[in-house]
């Protein structure tokens, strides 16, 4: 087999483990928790650069989310989670999640 041939095929394998994790990430389901703070601004995206984007609303405390810890990624203390009143996912800080498995 030629040099080529076998950094085709090595190319190809690589972009199929990178394509297979990134669905099972998507497949993984956020913990039931809780927003323990007293208020959480909740944003559309985060910008490692500059901090969260796009606020869609601010969480009271004890408003149902989700997050799997060591599953769905947390950027500078930003958390990507789950509101489960209108189901939608966004970020919120790290430290205003809590009560895993409370609901």
């Amino acid at each position: 087999m030629t040099l080529r041939k076998r950094k085709l095929l090595a190319g190809a394998a690589i972009a199929t483990t990178v394509a297979l994790a990134t669905l099972a990430y998507a497949q993984v389901p956020p913990d039931h928790a809780v927003v323990t703070c007293q208020t959480a601004s909740f944003y559309t995206n985060d910008d490692s650069a500059n901090g969260p984007t796009g606020l869609k609303r601010v969480l009271p405390k004890g408003d149902k989310v989700g997050h799997t810890r060591g599953a769905h990624p947390v950027y500078n203390g930003w958390a990507a989670s789950f509101d489960y009143g209108p189901n939608d996912w966004g970020y919120m800080r790290y430290e205003c999640i809590g009560g895993y498995g409370s609901w």
